[in-house]
């Protein structure tokens, strides 16, 4: 995306500013960050340039009108030149990364430097020089922009989003770029202490749910009148429910503390999805599907992955794709080589219910659960594909979903046959 200078007036900064407002209150995180970055660099072209039509009071009065958007700003702005030469540094960045304007504005910043800086620029410099970070989760593609990048810090506290953009004239020259900061400290926390909750929740509910298991288990074996081994078999069916529902719970909130746990190590995924699909083939063959495993023709390369984690998410995508097929339908896993990045994309295919258009967005959020799917299975508790989410991006891939509705379904995800792709440690992962 490039922002090109063209010429502005004060209903230009209007629209910015009410769209920067409706998009930072309005939008999800991410668009939120690329609408609000699109729109703050498209305003501080003026500050890089100006126009030929405007007489010099209009043009200041367009600049007074900019800096009123960028000091009431909730996100921290920073623009500088292709020199590293501080431009821009409003209030909210101020507050941020605990350093005054007045310190840094028309200085320039080099790797050069890093080992000499004080301690409470660090922050600020890693944010100018990415590679710096020693914790840092990239949500876009390397070369695209705007670029958005999560970066954590230890010393200070510190989790934030960075938005980057390219300040960009009409011949197509870089003038300097653009970064919005937004300061997710307070927020991954309170998430943080939800999920510290639930598992203390769900660890009291564990003691008596083992309990009443053991009780209901054992009355399936007395010798009772049909009309009760009916009602022992309903509330061993319930019981069993609730104990999956306990156990996501739990799952959901080491993933949010990032504590789930990954042990990494080279496997041969080919050998690993037939592995699974043998063991699966039981459950299919309950729900009369028949399972294909649609193998590379051409080796593939051996990937660093968590064998149990994976083994959890397969599982999940292989359980929906059985349970939502119809009776005799079919479910297809292949894997391909991406022939441009060494990544492999792995694809479960279904002939099932599928997934309206306007749901498919959703299914990897908590709790979702589609309109056709709970009129199938009334117990689904709407968090597995979350963690099989969380499962897959911490092993540096993305996941997708293809659906026509009564048509079929197909789950694509990705893994990095490079294990220098794979994020240095857990991160909480927006839905």
């Amino acid at each position: 995306m490039k922002v090109v200078f063209g010429n502005f007036n004060w209903l230009v900064f209007l629209l910015i500013s009410s769209a920067l407002i409706l998009g930072i209150t309005k939008l999800p995180p991410i668009l939120g960050a690329v609408n609000a970055a699109i729109l703050i660099a498209a305003g501080i072209l003026v500050v890089f340039s100006s126009s030929k039509s405007l007489l010099k009071g209009d043009l200041e009065l367009e600049r007074k009108r900019l800096n009123i958007v960028i000091n009431s700003a909730r996100e921290g702005i920073v623009a500088y030149d292709q020199n590293f030469k501080i431009l821009i540094f409003n209030p909210a960045a101020e507050e941020i990364f605990n350093v005054k304007a007045s310190e840094i504005l028309g200085q320039s910043f080099t790797l050069k430097i890093k080992e000499g800086i004080q301690p409470r620029l660090r922050p600020l410099l890693t944010v100018l020089f990415p590679t710096l970070a020693q914790s840092i989760v990239r949500r876009t593609e390397p070369g695209s922009y705007p670029q958005i990048a999560d970066i954590s810090f230890e010393e200070p506290n510190l989790e934030i989003r960075i938005t980057t953009n390219r300040i960009i004239d009409d011949a197509g020259n870089v003038l300097g770029f653009v970064k919005l900061i937004t300061d997710r400290t307070r927020e991954l926390a309170l998430l943080r202490s939800k999920s510290e909750f639930i598992t203390i929740a769900s660890h009291q509910l564990r003691t008596p749910l083992s309990g009443l298991k053991w009780a209901v288990e054992s009355l399936k074996n007395e010798p009772l009148p049909e009309n009760q081994k009916d009602v022992v078999v309903n509330a061993a069916a319930a019981v069993n429910q609730l104990s999956k529902i306990v156990d996501d719970l739990l799952e959901v909130a080491k993933i949010e503390e990032g504590r789930f746990g990954y042990k990494f190590q080279e496997m041969d995924l080919t050998a690993f999805i037939e592995d699974a699909l043998t063991q699966t083939k039981p459950i299919a063959n309950q729900y009369r599907v028949r399972l294909y495993f649609d193998k590379p023709k051409e080796a593939i390369p051996k990937i660093t992955a968590d064998p149990q984690k994976l083994a959890m998410a397969l599982s999940n995508l292989l359980d929906n794709a059985i349970k939502y097929n119809i009776s005799n339908g079919e479910v297809i896993v292949k894997i391909e080589k991406d022939a441009k990045n060494p990544y492999l994309q792995i694809s479960v295919k279904d002939t099932g219910i599928g997934i309206a258009g306007a749901e498919s967005g959703n299914v990897f959020k908590k709790f979702f659960r589609a309109e056709n799917a709970v009129r199938i299975a009334v117990d689904g508790t709407g968090l597995g594909l979350y963690i099989v989410k969380n499962i897959i991006r911490r092993h540096g891939g993305q996941i997708w979903v293809e659906s026509t509705l009564n048509r079929g379904t197909t789950v694509y995800f990705t893994l990095p046959t490079n294990p220098t792709l794979i994020p240095a440690k857990e991160f909480i992962y927006d839905e």
